[in-house]
């Protein structure tokens, strides 16, 4: 086994944003407002060594621009404290007041470079629109300026797609069984065809939950989007070259086989997505997967401390 097991895509709510995107109550909700024992506890029964946190959907991406650059550094001031205490043990994410993509771009470099995040988690679109618009690309120029990544993470889809999509079959597809894989898989394929990856060529995404089907179906949206949209690589090239996965919630050996076979082993990294999935059902699964012991060392531990600097 690998020296250290991390995990990447790893959830909290701060005390400062939970009354605005929280105002509920839960054993979920409960899990993500703990920042010690049961936390750690959970990490050491599954052998978790580090967990790489993220302030939870929607952070402060839905909130008027005030609200949004005061509470994300908040969160991230709070993130750095959990950190400070518990330096072996966590690590951290920025969360960015997209709303304001000039103070979004300043909050990830002073979180890199004062409070030593190792890059940002961005919550799908914001305010419903997705972030491919030129408006946020200060955000991904930061980013590459500073070497480090974005994590895209799915947000819901918008309410039309609901009403469009998923009316008749209630809650049960428009979330995590559906809804939030389409909504950043779309998100992600918008990224390469908008030009952002031509703009800033060392830019470097990660996707959770496997590229949300994005390995599957690289080879058709490259054959076809080739016959109606000319780029200036193809898009698999994109998709190859700037884009890193993780497990998160998609714990399948058919879909990790996917995925390093189209993107290779070193774009893979081990993630949760605690607390909506359960941390030892994760390890448990990695550890039995039919991979080699260099493979699983990458995935574990390997790819994340060289994409991430740790």
């Amino acid at each position: 086994m690998p020296n250290q097991i991390i995990a990447i895509e790893e959830h909290f709510t701060s005390p400062h944003l939970r009354k605005v995107i929280a105002p509920r109550t839960g054993p979920i909700q409960a899990l993500l407002d703990e920042m010690g024992g049961q936390r750690i506890k959970d990490m050491d029964e599954a052998g978790i060594d580090v967990a790489v946190l993220s302030e939870n959907n929607p952070a402060a991406h839905n909130l008027d621009p005030e609200a949004s650059v005061a509470l994300a550094k908040a969160s991230n001031d709070f993130l750095y404290e959990q950190i400070q205490a518990n330096p072996k043990r966590f690590k951290g994410f920025a969360a960015l007041p997209l709303p304001d993509p000039k103070a979004a771009a300043d909050e990830l470099e002073r979180g890199v470079t004062k409070l030593g995040l190792l890059g940002a988690m961005i919550m799908g679109t914001s305010k419903g629109q997705f972030i491919d618009d030129k408006k946020f690309w200060p955000v991904f120029e930061r980013a590459a300026k500073l070497d480090v990544p974005v994590y895209i993470h799915p947000s819901p889809v918008k309410p039309a797609l609901v009403e469009a999509f998923f009316k008749e079959h209630g809650a049960g597809l428009q979330g995590s069984p559906l809804g939030f894989g389409l909504e950043t898989l779309t998100h992600t394929f918008r990224l390469i065809t908008s030009g952002l990856l031509d703009q800033y060529p060392t830019l470097r995404i990660v996707v959770g939950h496997l590229g949300e089907t994005a390995p599957f179906t690289l080879w058709r949206t490259d054959h076809n989007l080739a016959k109606v949209m000319k780029l200036p690589k193809s898009f698999s090239d994109y998709y190859k070259t700037h884009f890193w996965l993780t497990t998160s919630g998609a714990f399948s050996n058919s879909a990790l086989a996917c995925a390093i076979a189209e993107m290779g082993i070193e774009r893979i990294m081990f993630a949760v997505d605690w607390p909506y999935i359960n941390n030892a059902l994760g390890t448990k699964w990695l550890k039995a997967a039919p991979i080699s012991y260099t493979d699983r060392a990458l995935i574990f531990e390997g790819n994340a401390k060289k994409l991430l600097k740790i």
